[in-house]
């Protein structure tokens, strides 16, 4: 769905504990399900037809809160929508941009429903989009660490490696977080807007709701990983002072 900056850690130093492995397979599972789960429910909502596309849908909506200034285009790959408060674009998949169908009005909303926010300059958004370029400092720097840690630059007992770890990982954890009331806002503002004007109604109320739900749980799964690598590390750090 929406793009996000996810951080990489896949690369573990040497010598690094099993709780590592624990935490990063369930990680890796949970998102494997809700993932799973995403495209499935999109598969089934893509057989209930809409007399609209996403990307008219993503007119309306937008014309509706009397946003003109916002482009509607296309992107390559599938789920990969998202709204960029930069450039001003709602950014349609395929699957989205020309589907007359449920999953595809619901995910026209909601990026619109990112819009809507934008316009209204609501914080958690704002919040998120200062946060950006910190976050992809801390996001390269992490993967350089953990790179120089798994070729055997650093130990991973090192205090100062630790520290770079928890810090970089605190930044990624909290703009995750930031992330989940301005997903879910966007959702709930979608929703809003497709009941009223109508179009929840030959939706099937349920479906959309549905949609949209797994479209945020996306990051929900996203924010659990990354606070429990964190968790994980600061552990790590706090039980070499004792």
């Amino acid at each position: 769905m929406m793009t996000t900056l996810l951080l990489q850690t896949t690369a573990a130093p040497l010598g690094i504990g099993i709780g590592y492995w624990v935490i990063l397979g369930g990680t890796m599972l949970m998102s494997f399900l809700i993932s799973s789960t995403l495209k499935r429910r999109f598969n089934q909502h893509s057989q209930v037809p809409l007399r609209v596309t996403g990307a008219e849908v993503a007119a309306m909506m937008l014309r509706s809160h009397g946003i003109t200034d916002v482009k509607i285009t296309q992107v390559n790959g599938h789920l990969t929508d998202h709204y960029d408060p930069i450039n001003k674009t709602v950014n349609l998949s395929e699957s989205v941009y020309h589907m007359n169908n449920v999953a595809a009005a619901a995910v026209a909303a909601h990026e619109c429903g990112h819009a809507v926010q934008h316009k209204q300059a609501y914080a958690w958004l704002g919040l998120r989009s200062r946060m950006v370029p910190v976050v992809s400092i801390a996001s390269q720097l992490m993967n350089v660490v953990m790179l120089l840690g798994f070729v055997g630059m650093f130990a991973m007992g090192n205090g100062a490696l630790l520290w770079v770890i928890v810090a970089c990982l605190a930044v990624t954890t909290a703009f995750s977080l930031v992330t989940l009331p301005v997903e879910f806002d966007a959702s709930r503002r979608a929703m809003v807007w497709l009941e009223s004007s109508g179009l929840a109604n030959s939706m099937e109320h349920g479906r959309a709701k549905n949609a949209l739900f797994w479209a945020a749980m996306t990051y929900v799964a996203a924010a659990i990983g990354s606070a429990a690598m964190l968790m994980y590390y600061l552990m790590q750090l706090l039980g070499r002072r004792e």
